[in-house]
């Protein structure tokens, strides 16, 4: 098992249906990663040093090694291929969509709806999803120090309405996620659970 590759970045192709293949030269070898587009724009330029970590997957016909930023990305990757139904390609879609600590948050706090915003993500895959991983995700966040509620956000309930809202409005999740956090900071609003107040101050956020 390749845990992870050190090497100069060779070339970047973005191939059909939006996915990122790094070519990485690692001692004159050539190694193809599929990676996020999120990962990719984290990325210095063609000729520079980076470190990936990466997952083997061995197929008959094939393998194919996926790339990541980070161990926690990777084994966050591991744990969602290993739910019934979730191949590799939805779950690298689910880290590119969301990013690692709203992912995390979606499926700890069994959020489907968030989950379900990602193309190839079902109702009864996000729900399936969220009951598989909530308590080991729980466990694993406690355990990385991953800190992923946004500070002085709505209730519960509140912020499933507030969310619903935005999306339906055409929010991403990640801008969602960080309107939360933004309007939570405001002593006023932190203390009310009017979820219209949340959504305009929300929004308000977003336009600026």
């Amino acid at each position: 098992m390749i845990s992870y590759l050190k090497g100069v970045i060779a070339s970047i192709h973005k191939v059909a249906s939006g996915r990122v293949i790094l070519t990485l030269d690692v001692n004159q070898i050539g190694y193809d990663l599929q990676i996020t587009p999120r990962l990719l724009q984290t990325l210095p330029g063609i000729g520079e040093t980076v470190q990936i970590f990466t997952h083997q997957q061995v197929r008959d016909d094939q393998v194919v090694l996926f790339g990541f930023g980070s161990l926690a990305e990777r084994d966050l990757f591991r744990q969602l291929t290993g739910v019934s139904g979730v191949g590799p390609q939805i779950a690298m879609a689910l880290l590119d969509g969301m990013g690692l600590p709203d992912l995390v948050q979606a499926i700890v706090s069994g959020n489907t709806r968030l989950l379900a915003r990602t193309p190839g993500i079902g109702a009864k895959t996000a729900e399936r999803i969220a009951l598989e991983l909530k308590n080991k995700l729980a466990e694993w966040r406690l355990q990385s120090g991953l800190s992923t509620t946004p500070d002085a956000g709505p209730a519960g309930t509140v912020q499933e309405d507030v969310e619903m809202t935005l999306i339906a409005l055409g929010y991403t999740n990640s801008e969602i996620m960080q309107a939360l956090r933004a309007v939570g900071q405001k002593t006023a609003l932190s203390k009310t659970n009017d979820a219209e107040a949340w959504i305009r101050e929300a929004i308000a956020w977003l336009s600026q």
